[in-house]
């Protein structure tokens, strides 16, 4: 989660930048960035102001979702031309304080929020996979469908293994692929996640697996890249090789 902490130049860079990543909050009123034209015959120091707006506006906008861009032009303006300050540097650090840490406790609720749902999606989808043609349950809860049983080895925890994966949400995307980088992926056994960790080892060499794998044996509550608390995630895994 982005923070805004301090004052510092670049902060209130990366803040002042939005501008050109949003509208205004008043539809009346069209402020002077607005109305400026940028084209490829535009000067070089135009072009540069726009794209340094344009491509940290992309990477702070979220920081600061309900900004209010006529108040926050005219303390950038105030502040660049040495205007004096309508609020004093303790009154601004304050209320930055206090904004952070509203939207930090929002954040947390909307993660406790979803991790709740995604738990009961997930044992929603698992009590109906379970009853699926040649799918298969451990103690653990990992659910496992084998499509091609493999002729080789077993993998043990500590082994390492060179496998080929694509890894999907219960709704279907895909939040990682060996597939699409185009190359297998190779790793400690007993330093993945569990239901990695168990379920690798009911494989063989050549084999190809279908694993439906519950929050609490995959990234539990804190989740992951591209991966919400509490989900519920499917792995189709071959293992290439055991070494």
């Amino acid at each position: 989660m982005k923070k805004i902490t301090t004052l510092s130049v670049g902060a209130l860079a990366s803040a002042m930048l939005l501008v050109t990543g949003c509208s205004t909050n008043n539809g009346n009123q069209e402020t002077a960035a607005q109305s400026v034209s940028i084209t490829e015959q535009s000067s070089a120091n135009e072009k540069v102001g726009y794209s340094l707006g344009y491509m940290m506006a992309e990477g702070n906008k979220e920081a600061v979702g309900d900004l209010n861009l006529d108040t926050f032009e005219k303390g950038f303006r105030d502040g660049y031309e040495g205007n004096e300050s309508a609020l004093t540097q303790e009154q601004m650090q304050e209320v930055l304080t206090t904004y952070q840490q509203e939207q930090e406790e929002k954040f947390v609720k909307d993660m406790e929020t979803k991790a709740e749902e995604n738990k009961t999606k997930g044992a929603a989808f698992l009590a109906e996979n379970a009853k699926k043609e040649g799918v298969k349950q451990t103690a653990s809860g990992l659910q496992y469908k084998v499509i091609t049983a493999g002729t080789g080895k077993s993998p043990k925890a500590t082994d390492v293994v060179e496998v080929n994966y694509e890894g999907k949400l219960i709704d279907g995307t895909v939040f990682d692929s060996s597939y699409e980088r185009g190359e297998p992926i190779e790793f400690p056994l007993n330093q993945v996640i569990a239901g990695w960790t168990e379920g690798l080892q009911l494989m063989k060499e050549g084999g190809k697996y279908e694993f439906y794998i519950p929050s609490d044996i995959a990234y539990g509550e804190a989740g992951n890249a591209g991966i919400e608390p509490n989900s519920t995630l499917i792995f189709t895994v071959e293992l290439l090789k055991v070494k």
